[in-house]
């Protein structure tokens, strides 16, 4: 772990629907930080992710690489039945022809296989940069075919099914679409590009799956993952799916601790937190 003062860094919580820049000029305001004192944020969060975010204040944001590398924990749901193009409920979704839901037994294998040093493709809808344009861009302009999208290569110390419930048709439609309107609407025209998050588009979608769709309950996995810095919870959470042989995506996430894991014995790990 990093020993700095309070005065050079900051932990604060990011809400559902927050991009992680607003929840830093909220904080700037809180805490009565001059406009001209830099603040930078030291890991991204997904606007429908919620969770810890480690601030870098001052001159403390020249050594974000010294920042960037620390892993993190988190805890994540994982719906079945479902995918869709960005990995959470903020894409246009798809859905699965109905079978059995997985087990519990066949969730925990799937998550034992995912243990260890794993490599997958960015997101397409990610902040990477592929030949000078992030991926989202790319996507958004309909081009992500002429690039070819880097793998993340990541370090998953544990993965562990917390959790199984279901869930009926109705509850779930209220949950996406009250995750899908808590972010503010994007009018900005620097941002116009973003499409306001394609939310009208989003939102016709899933209201046209679950006008069509018979299935009247779904399950949802709750695991807890502990891994190094960059690792996609919306990766894991379609990796499950292909494991268990159904679509899937990640219904929530949240980031619970940042830190560094440390091997303080032959099968110990110990995370240093903020």
């Amino acid at each position: 772990m990093y020993y700095v003062s309070m005065r050079k860094t900051a932990v604060i919580w990011k809400q559902v629907g927050e991009t992680p820049l607003r929840r830093l000029e909220h904080y700037r305001l809180e805490a009565g930080i001059a406009t001209d004192v830099p603040i930078a944020y030291a890991g991204r969060l997904d606007p429908l992710a919620e969770g810890k975010l480690l601030l870098l204040i001052g001159d403390e944001c020249k050594k974000m690489k010294s920042y960037t590398g620390l892993d993190k924990v988190y805890t994540f749901e994982v719906l079945f039945g479902f995918s869709s193009d960005t990995g959470d409920v903020l894409g246009i979704a798809e859905k699965a022809n109905r079978r059995e839901m997985p087990t519990r037994d066949a969730l925990h294998k799937a998550s034992l296989k995912l243990l260890g040093k794993v490599s997958f493709p960015y997101p397409k809808f990610s902040s990477k940069t592929v030949q000078g344009k992030q991926l989202h861009k790319w996507a958004l302009e309909g081009r992500i075919d002429e690039i070819e999208i880097p793998l993340r290569v990541s370090k998953i110390y544990k993965l562990a099914l917390y959790s199984t419930r279901t869930i009926s048709k109705e509850s779930l439609e209220k949950i996406i679409f009250e995750k899908i309107n808590s972010i503010p609407p994007v009018t900005d025209p620097s941002k116009a590009h973003g499409r306001d998050f394609r939310r009208a588009e989003i939102r016709a979608r899933w209201k046209e799956l679950f006008t069509e769709n018979t299935q009247t309950e779904f399950l949802v996995a709750t695991f807890v993952c502990n891994a190094s810095s960059g690792t996609y919870m919306r990766t894991l959470a379609e990796e499950i799916g292909k494991l268990v042989g159904e679509k899937s995506l990640a219904l929530s996430i949240r980031r619970d601790e940042i830190g560094k894991l440390v091997h303080i014995g032959p099968f110990h790990w110990w995370l240093k937190k903020y």
